[in-house]
Parts: structure tokens; C-alpha cells; sequence
């Protein structure tokens, strides 16, 4: 594979972290959580403003970002390098309000695009060659435009690299901090600023500490110290930086001097950082290895940023699950007791065994039953075409009880889930302050209407299956709503459950029940009429029990996203690609 498909498939895999990054939601609050959301804001800054424009642009010029603490002369260096006032230097901080790039006028085109830095936008400034009063140098932006990118055209800038002066890294702004992090992280190499009272302070020493982990060039500048105390800092500070792995970093010291009238420091003080710089530039092949390097080591921090990623998904993911899982098991449980009350007999008592007595009578119609069953049939028969009211009654009730059961038991799951979820900090998040902790509303006129559904499957079961020509007129002569209301008796015969005297008499009548859909079908048809109804009725359970776990697990569907699988997989890949370099 040639090297120029290679960096495709480079820029390829980088893109397609970047869209996954992006699209990965972390919405559950977990341990973790808001750290992991920051990384990846982080990661995919530094995707945005150095990895993927160094990768399409290998040869761009180096981007050198001067970056240190409050007060520690940035601007004042960067003007000294330079040899006049482009940035703004006094006693008011924060001082840089606003990024300020240098860069030679042939290099204008590196940067006057959006391919580094993206996010901001672009304002070109003008090199001043007189020096000016410090108060009236360069570019004087409004403190709160922070968004935009001073250009500054300059000879004085080598070609081949520029010069980015960033806000405070421990500015009292929150936003120039924010924004010194953003630079720095777009950086090919840093050129750290300090002084003689601030190189141990602990803010620059993270930022350094980063550096270190993505192995990125650092030119740190001791600033302002004493000739007396030269020799022991810089010692001090040398030891520090092999201490935390910056061993192979440049010391400049830039020894304590007064400034002239134009704010400016002798030339002889920044001289030796100026030639450093200068052959940086000069040097295309060395400009390249510190491109390549730096590159290497922020794919390589990426990666440890991704793979972070995929494990804070993989936790979003498991904890999703147990908050479904929760939701899940309470309806489920709360269908399996719907099902139960059908099944035990208890829809038998009450109103709906008064119902049924009411239409199959009492002892005259207990003492037909023990005749030959055409007698039985002709005086139900009698009995059905004189009174189809007491059908629908029967009907009614049953509506009215198994409606009652769905409706308790439905508020039941609600109960407990909203009771589990809120016993967790993830769920309690999602539930804010909403009460779920009953049927939604229109619950009880939906679970009605789907009872007289299943009621009127039931009758057109009946009717299918009296279709033959032996059936017809027996089924014709009881009257579809009887025999419909015999078959719910049927379903709701088993007696489990019922106590004494309303065992003798719910038996009893759903023994009626059963004799007279036999009467009419036979012993297996009503088996299987039964066993359809039955299964019937658990289906349009499930549906309206899952349809109201959803006002539940809706809120779960925020917490999709990529699969922590294949951050898992582009973590594996980014190592793969840092390897290779």
C-alpha cells in the first residue's frame, strides 16, 4: 500500500472518530459522567484544531503557541522576538483578550482559512514596524470577543512557523483559561512562559504534565530572573522537568531587565530563543519530524481518550439496561397478575357471577341441565331468544371487573417502577420532578375499549367456528351474544382461588357454560375456542401494559448513541495508526 493511501486511510479513521465522538450521549448521571462528557468536548476540540488539519496538511508551517501563567511577560516576549509591539503588554489583566498569530507573509494562506482553529473566526490585524507605547500596541479587541483569531502578517515571523500569543492559563477569565487549553492543544510545539516566583505553580505543571503525554516539543522560557539567583532556578526548574518526563524540553532564561520606553526588552534577552526558532524554521526536515511527533503523541492521547469514552458508554449502556430492566420486570409482573385473576376464578364473583346467574336462572335451569342435552338445548335455547338482554349484561360486567384488574395493576407497575427508578441516581435524573407513579392518562378508557375488542373477538371466533351446516342452526338458536358470554365464563372458570360457597356456585355455572358451548361445538372446539380466547386476551395485555412502560423507557432512548463497541474499536485502531508513525 502505497504511503499516500495510507494517510488517507488515516485521514479516513480520524473522521470517523471524530462523527462517532460526537455522536457518543452520556445523558445518565454516573460516577464519571461529567468527567467523560469533558474529555470527549476535549477530544474532539483537538480533533477539530490540530489532529485532522496537521494530518490533511503535513507540510503546513509549525504552529508555536506561547502559553503561561498570569503576568509571566507572553506578550512582552513575543514582542521582543519580533523586535516591535504587535500584542498588547501592561499592568491590567487579563492582558491577552484575545489570540493574537504572527506569521510570515508567505505563510498567510496556512491560516487565513479555517483549517486550524475552526472555530474561530478571523480578523486581520496589521504589523506595526515603529514601536509603540505598550498601551497603545497591537490589536485592542473587546475583553469579552473572545471567538475570533487576530492575523498578523510579519517578516520578523521565520518562515515555516508562527507564532500564537494565548491567554493566561490561570487567567481570573474562565474563558481564557478555556481558550488557553483550546491553543495550546492545537499546538505543534509550546513555548512555555514562567518566571523565577511561578515555575513550580501547580496550573502551568498540568498543562506541562499534558504535554509530556503526548510527547509534544516544549521550549519553556524562564522569564524575569535575577542574575543572582540564575544559576540555582534553573537547576531547580531542569530537575523538575526531567522529574515529570520533560527532560529533552529547552530552558531559555531570559534574565531581569528593565524595559525601555516603548515596553520593549533588550534584544540580547530574547536572542537566544529567536536563533532556536529561526533554525526550526530553517529546517524543513526537523519542522517535519516535529510535526510527525507531535502528531503521534496526541493520536496516542486520543486514543486513551476514546477507549475512556467507550467504557463510560459501556457504563451508560449497562445502566440503561437495569433502569429498562426495571421497568420491564414491574409490567411484566403486572400482566402475569392480570393473567392470574382471569385464571383463578376471581372474575367470577361479584357483579359479574350476579350477571351471569341473572341469564342462565337458578335451580330450574341447574335441574335442566341434568336431562338429556337436547332438552337442555331447546329450554336454552327458549331461554335466549326470550331474554338476549341479560347476554349483554353479563358482557358489562365482565368489562367493567376485568377493566378494574387492568387498571390496578397497571398503576401497580407504575408504582414500583417509579418507587426503583428514583432509588437510583440515574433514574431519578431522568423522572426530574414527574410523577409517574400512576396510569397515564386515558389509561382506564383505552384498557375498556381493548376488553370490548377482545369481547367482540370472541364473537366473531364464535361465529367462524359456527360456520359448518351441523352448527349453524345451534349456535343461530342461542344467539351469538350468549354463546360469547358463556365462552368468557369459560375462560375465567378455573376456581383457584375462590373460597366455600362461591366455589359451589361460580363451579357450577361455569360448568353451564362449558355444557353449553359443548352442546353447540363439541368437547375439543371448545378447548380450542378457549385456549384462543385465553391468548387473545393475554396479547392485548401485553400491548396495553408495554404501551404504558413506554412513558418510561422513552426516557431512555436519550441515552442511545455508538455503541461502546466501536469506540472500543476506533481506540484499538488510533493505537494501531500511533504505532505505525
Amino acid at each position: 500500500m502505497s504511503s499516500e493511501e495510507t494517510h488517507g486511510q488515516a485521514v479516513e479513521l480520524l473522521e470517523a472518530v471524530h462523527r462517532d465522538l460526537a455522536a457518543t450521549a452520556l445523558p445518565l448521571a454516573l460516577p464519571g459522567s461529567e468527567e467523560a462528557r469533558r474529555d470527549i468536548r476535549n477530544a474532539l476540540a483537538q480533533l477539530e484544531d490540530y489532529i485532522l488539519p496537521r494530518y490533511r496538511s503535513l507540510d503546513a508551517p509549525l504552529l508555536a503557541v506561547v502559553g503561561g501563567s498570569t503576568g509571566a511577560g507572553k506578550s512582552t516576549l513575543v514582542n521582543g522576538l519580533v523586535g516591535h509591539a504587535v500584542t498588547r503588554a501592561g499592568a491590567i489583566r487579563p492582558t491577552t483578550r484575545q489570540p493574537i498569530l504572527l506569521h510570515h507573509p508567505a505563510d498567510g494562506r496556512w491560516f487565513e482559512d479555517h483549517r486550524v482553529l475552526p472555530s474561530l473566526s478571523r480578523i486581520r490585524g496589521m504589523a506595526k514596524r515603529e514601536p509603540l507605547p505598550a498601551s497603545q500596541a497591537g490589536p485592542t479587541p473587546d475583553a469579552g470577543a473572545i471567538t475570533s483569531l487576530v492575523l498578523v502578517s510579519d517578516p520578523a515571523v521565520p518562515q515555516g512557523i508562527a507564532l500564537l500569543d494565548a491567554p493566561d492559563v490561570d487567567s481570573i477569565s474562565a474563558d481564557n483559561r478555556r481558550l488557553a487549553g483550546q491553543l495550546l492543544a492545537a499546538a505543534d510545539l509550546w513555548v512555555f512562559v514562567t518566571t523565577a516566583n511561578r515555575y513550580a505553580d501547580a496550573v502551568p505543571w498540568r498543562l506541562l504534565l499534558d504535554a509530556a503525554s503526548r510527547d509534544i516539543l516544549v521550549a519553556v522560557v524562564l522569564d524575569r530572573v535575577p542574575a543572582a539567583a540564575e544559576a540555582e532556578v534553573s537547576a531547580d526548574l531542569q530537575s523538575m522537568l526531567s522529574r515529570e518526563g520533560l527532560g529533552g524540553a529547552r530552558l531559555f532564561v531570559v534574565p531581569e531587565a528593565a524595559l525601555d520606553g516603548m515596553g520593549m526588552l533588550p534584544p540580547a534577552a530574547v536572542e537566544p530563543l529567536r536563533l532556536w526558532l529561526q533554525e526550526l524554521a530553517a529546517d524543513a526536515a526537523g519542522r517535519a519530524d516535529i510535526a510527525r511527533r507531535t502528531l503521534t503523541g496526541t493520536v496516542r492521547a486520543l486514543e486513551s481518550r476514546v477507549e475512556a469514552a467507550a467504557r463510560a458508554a459501556a457504563a451508560q449502556e449497562h445502566a440503561a439496561g437495569v433502569l429498562a430492566g426495571d421497568a420491564r420486570d414491574a409490567y411484566r409482573d403486572a400482566v402475569a397478575r392480570i393473567l392470574e385473576a382471569t385464571r383463578d376464578g376471581a372474575l367470577l364473583r361479584g357483579e359479574v357471577l350476579a350477571r351471569w346467574q341473572d341469564f342462565v336462572g337458578t335451580g330450574e335451569f341447574f335441574r335442566a341441565m341434568e336431562l338429556n342435552i337436547g332438552r337442555f338445548r331447546d329450554r336454552v335455547g327458549a331461554f335466549f331468544r326470550g331474554e338476549p338482554a341479560p347476554a349483554v349484561r353479563v358482557e358489562t360486567a365482565i368489562e367493567s371487573g376485568l377493566q378494574a384488574v387492568i387498571v390496578d395493576e397497571a398503576a401497580n407497575a407504575a408504582e414500583a417502577t417509579d418507587g426503583r427508578w428514583r432509588s437510583d441516581p440515574a433514574g431519578r435524573q431522568l423522572l426530574g420532578s414527574d410523577d409517574l407513579s400512576g396510569t397515564s392518562e386515558g389509561f382506564a378508557d383505552s384498557a375498556a375499549a381493548e376488553i370490548r375488542a377482545w369481547q367482540g373477538s370472541l364473537m366473531e371466533l364464535i361465529r367462524t367456528e359456527g360456520q359448518g351446516k351441523r352448527t349453524q342452526a345451534r349456535w343461530l338458536s342461542f344467539g351469538i351474544n350468549g354463546l360469547g358470554a358463556a365462552l368468557m365464563i369459560v375462560v375465567f372458570s378455573m376456581t383457584a382461588g375462590l373460597t366455600g360457597l362461591e366455589v359451589g356456585v361460580a363451579g357450577g355455572t361455569a360448568v353451564v357454560g362449558q355444557r353449553l358451548l359443548e352442546a353447540v361445538f363439541g368437547e375439543d372446539a371448545v378447548r380450542r375456542l378457549a385456549k384462543t380466547a385465553r391468548e387473545d386476551l393475554h396479547a392485548r395485555c401485553q400491548s396495553l401494559l408495554q404501551a404504558e412502560q413506554q412513558r418510561f423507557l422513552a426516557r431512555l432512548e436519550i441515552s442511545g448513541g455508538v455503541p461502546p463497541a466501536v469506540l472500543a474499536g476506533h481506540a484499538a485502531a488510533l493505537r494501531r495508526l500511533a504505532a505505525s508513525a
